[in-house]
């Protein structure tokens, strides 16, 4: 509503100073109508930036949704791009987060993205890599493909994909592509190896301190930070960031993790261990609705969650411009649902659903 009245109202109240309205939007508080107004026509046409999950666990998703995304935009928001999708094949040791299921072949993949100029990012977020790990050579050749892909080299050890994952080749555009990283260890290596791919801070570190989060996005290693979603609605402290902080931020948008959990991490580093093929036992959620599963409807309710109006009325004009959607470990119609909320304008979202429903490509679990 405060956003709302000063682009309406406009320039001239300048001795009218905005109230307390309510959480989230603090940053209106003790400015004038007239500065606020001034903040918000320079932010107008600002864009929302999505990096998606799915980059190998939902490619036919994605073959079919990014066609109507880049070929029917007024169906879409105007101010959101697709900057980014992310994953990691079933068998990739350095991965993380989720215990990976994408069964899409690398060249396959590569070669989507060229299509529509997207950036891929590798979710390599384990957390427990020990130096003989380095070496492996799955992974290796994976950064390998998506440094080439960008025009880059790497000093990586030679390594062949069985046959039925050299079929295809890229084409269409170049663009840079990331890691998602967690270990210190891996960091170092893939700087020294395939420094043509940039550095995504993985959400692994469970940093809620926001002062180590400041101290994250102040490292040069990385290009973006994606913050523990706790963090998400520290506005006072967030408004306080450098806007080359701010461009680094990329917040975690629909976590349904328990905001009170205290075994986030310890969730992480159990399913880093059963990437790396040790025997472990399952991590026991104990969130009270940990039987229910992932629900959008329940993400909500997370007051961590940032819905589509905040990104609008809040991030963007507060200085921040990336946003990552979670979902590698749900189904792909989950995953629309989500592509649905915040990409897709509402009288456009049965159209969307219908053409990707008719398409048959969908798994709801």
């Amino acid at each position: 509503m405060c956003a709302a009245t000063s682009l309406m109202i406009g320039f001239g109240y300048d001795d009218i100073e905005v109230a307390y309205i309510g959480p989230g939007y603090e940053q209106y508080e003790g400015k004038t109508v007239a500065q606020q107004a001034l903040q918000m026509k320079e932010h107008l046409g600002k864009t929302a930036y999505f990096h998606l999950p799915g980059l190998f666990e939902f490619t036919e998703l994605y073959r079919k949704f990014l066609p109507l995304f880049y070929g029917h935009r007024e169906w879409f928001y105007e101010d959101c791009e697709i900057a980014s999708l992310y994953g990691a094949p079933a068998d990739a040791l350095w991965g993380g987060g989720r215990v990976g299921f994408g069964g899409d072949d690398a060249e396959s993949v590569l070669s989507l993205l060229s299509e529509y100029g997207i950036s891929g990012r590798l979710t390599f977020s384990n957390s427990l890599l020990l130096p003989e790990r380095l070496s492996d050579r799955k992974c290796n050749k994976l950064c390998e493909l998506f440094a080439e892909a960008a025009g880059g080299g790497s000093t990586a050890p030679e390594y062949t994909f069985p046959a039925k994952e050299t079929a295809g080749s890229r084409a269409g555009q170049s663009v840079k592509n990331g890691v998602i990283v967690h270990s210190e260890l891996l960091l170092s290596y893939l700087r020294e190896t395939y420094p043509t791919l940039y550095l995504v801070s993985s959400t692994t570190k469970v940093l809620t301190e926001f002062a180590d989060l400041k101290k994250e996005l102040d490292r040069e290693e990385f290009n973006y930070v994606v913050p523990d979603f706790r963090l998400n609605k520290a506005f006072s402290l967030l408004e306080g960031l450098s806007q080359k902080e701010k461009d680094k931020a990329e917040f975690l948008v629909n976590e349904c993790c328990d905001i009170n959990c205290k075994e986030r991490k310890a969730c992480y580093e159990n399913v880093s261990l059963k990437s790396l093929g040790e025997p472990c036992a399952d991590h026991i959620c104990r969130s009270p609705y940990a039987a229910e599963g992932y629900r959008f409807s329940r993400a909500m309710e997370n007051p961590a969650f940032i819905s589509r109006e905040d990104i609008q009325n809040i991030y963007l004009p507060m200085g921040f411009s990336n946003f990552k959607i979670e979902g590698r470990g749900l189904g792909s119609a989950v995953v629309l649902e989500f592509l649905l909320y915040y990409l897709t304008r509402p009288q456009w979202q049965l159209k969307v659903r219908e053409e990707i429903y008719l398409d048959s490509c969908l798994d709801l679990f």
